[in-house]
């Protein structure tokens, strides 16, 4: 197996776990020691993930900066890690919340600090692994390593309230979808065996084995479910609200700007590659459930008394965005959809970040608490507007590239199903705007609100590159776009030649072949 010289990925990869032992060998006591360790794990950190963004080259539509070593290779288990266009993306916006996450919780955290940060170190490894991995087995370990950093987060440093109800509510939902999926990627796995005589979990070896149609779907369903709640798509959503709501501020930005985005990666590098003609026969499905959670998502919203609570529904809302766009098999909007989940990263990651300074300040999160907000913290309401309309998808700012694309790609299959979605546009405008409103505007209704302390520097400093992102991503999306455009339509095409090769065969695929005709207007 060939091997890069330098492996770039897996320094990426496991870099936090360096600052891990590094802070076990700190003292307790020196809290300055540890937080400057973790900011200088994950600035390097970033620092990697410039020079694979910088050395990745856009024509390419096969995976770059491959490392491929065999790990148990009486089973076919292999170390194999690589980037294309889609994943990059989600790689550089891991890596740039890093150190972002660190700085805002530099006076948050006031109880077991050293914990936390190898909490948190232990998740970046997980979730740069997801996103890099291309063996099955490797993919479902960072997975899984995933699970118990971010429960830890949730159980110990959230909410008294109810931490352990939305930890444990957590942890069960995400290792139920879990177990679906290695059920799939053990049936997969055999599958292949029996087929070709050799042993592989490697993910670009099991694409090329050709599925029967009825394996398609029960393969679909597994690893789909799994994806749903993960996203999570309506109706696997009833844990999300639980674990932001009472989960530490920097626990809710890596929910919300990382971890949710790993359900849609996965419909995107499993399960439209994987099994093509099931996900054109489940497309239907899939849209509906999209175009529903983004409705009742936005609802939802509209009825919150608590600030995380809302801003965790508006998740199920954009994320549906995301799924509308992934299932419109169009460029347009996949490539919307690959943009989306980056602005929600950086737009919800900011509105998270911003709630918990004022939490931090005033103790509540309860929108009746608030109000006139914009005369004693005017610099928190500015930074707090800007995240608000990049949320809503005002032009010149991020998620009006996602949505519009996500909208345009979805006219071009069915426009009933893009008019729907553009609803979600009109009630997000609705509640984003109310809920501001109700905070920052009008007069000041409480004393205690009088004398709050606006931003301090360090949070001007960790809010100021994400408002840079956002207008640039909103001004300049070709940037990104050229990125992961040759890879969204590799595997568009790869779906559409697996559907018509099915056709041809005129086997049992009269299903998904009618389904891919109704698609395609023939």
């Amino acid at each position: 197996m060939e091997s890069l010289s330098f492996p770039l990925l897996s320094f990426l990869v496991f870099l936090p776990l360096v600052g891990v032992l590094v802070l076990l060998f700190v003292d307790r006591e020196n809290e300055a020691v540890q937080r400057w360790t973790a900011l200088t794990v994950m600035g390097f950190g970033f620092v990697l993930a410039l020079f694979v963004y910088g050395g990745f080259d856009p024509e390419n539509v096969g995976f770059q900066f491959e490392e491929q070593y065999a790990w148990i290779p009486g089973l076919g288990i292999s170390y194999h890690l690589g980037v294309d266009g889609i994943s990059l993306l989600l790689v550089m916006l891991t890596a740039f919340l890093g150190p972002i996450c660190v700085l805002a919780c530099w006076t948050d955290i006031r109880s077991r600090l050293k914990e936390f940060l190898v909490c948190l170190l232990l998740l970046q490894t997980g979730m740069l692994g997801v996103f890099v991995s291309l063996d099955l087995v490797l993919f479902y370990v960072f997975w899984e390593v995933m699970l118990i950093p971010m429960a830890l987060l949730i159980l110990i440093w959230g909410h008294p309230a109810r931490r352990v109800y939305a930890a444990v509510k957590f942890f069960l939902y995400t290792m139920a979808g879990s177990v679906f999926m290695l059920v799939g990627i053990l049936v997969l796995y055999f599958y292949q065996a029996r087929t070709t005589g050799t042993l592989s979990f490697d993910l670009t070896n099991i694409a090329e084995v050709p599925l029967p149609f009825s394996l398609q779907l029960w393969l679909f369903l597994a690893f789909g479910v799994a994806f749903a709640i993960k996203v999570p798509m309506f109706p696997f959503h009833t844990w999300l609200p639980d674990a932001h709501t009472e989960a530490p501020t920097v626990g809710s930005v890596v929910l919300a700007a990382v971890l949710l985005k790993m359900g849609t990666y996965g419909f995107l590098r499993f399960n439209l590659p994987l099994f093509p003609e099931a996900s054109v026969f489940f497309m239907p499905v899939m849209i509906a459930l999209a175009l529903v959670g983004i409705i009742y998502g936005a609802f939802m919203c509209l009825v919150q008394k608590d600030l995380k609570r809302l801003i965790a529904f508006s998740s199920v809302s954009h994320l549906g965005f995301v799924i509308l766009g992934i299932f419109s098999f169009t460029v347009q909007g996949v490539q919307g959809g690959v943009l989306q989940m980056i602005n929600h990263g950086l737009s919800t990651g900011a509105l998270f970040l911003l709630v918990g300074m004022l939490y931090e300040r005033r103790h509540t999160r309860m929108i009746a608490d608030f109000g006139g907000l914009s005369t004693p913290v005017p610099a928190l309401t500015t930074f707090f507007m800007i995240a608000t309309l990049a949320s809503i998808g005002l032009p010149g700012l991020n998620g009006f590239v996602g949505e519009f694309l996500i909208l345009l790609g979805t006219f071009h299959v069915k426009p009933v199903w893009a008019v729907l979605g553009a609803t979600g546009v009109i009630l997000a405008a609705w509640y984003m705007l109310w809920m501001v409103q109700r905070v920052f505007y009008g007069r000041v209704v409480h004393e205690e609100n009088r004398g709050l302390l606006d931003l301090a520097p360090r949070e001007i400093g960790l809010l100021v590159p994400v408002v840079v992102m956002m207008v640039w991503i909103g001004v300049a999306p070709t940037t990104f776009l050229e990125k992961s455009e040759p890879a969204v339509a590799h595997t568009l095409r790869r779906v559409q030649e697996s559907v018509q090769t099915a056709q041809g065969r005129n086997a049992p695929w009269a299903m998904a072949c009618a389904a891919w005709d109704h698609l395609t207007g023939k």
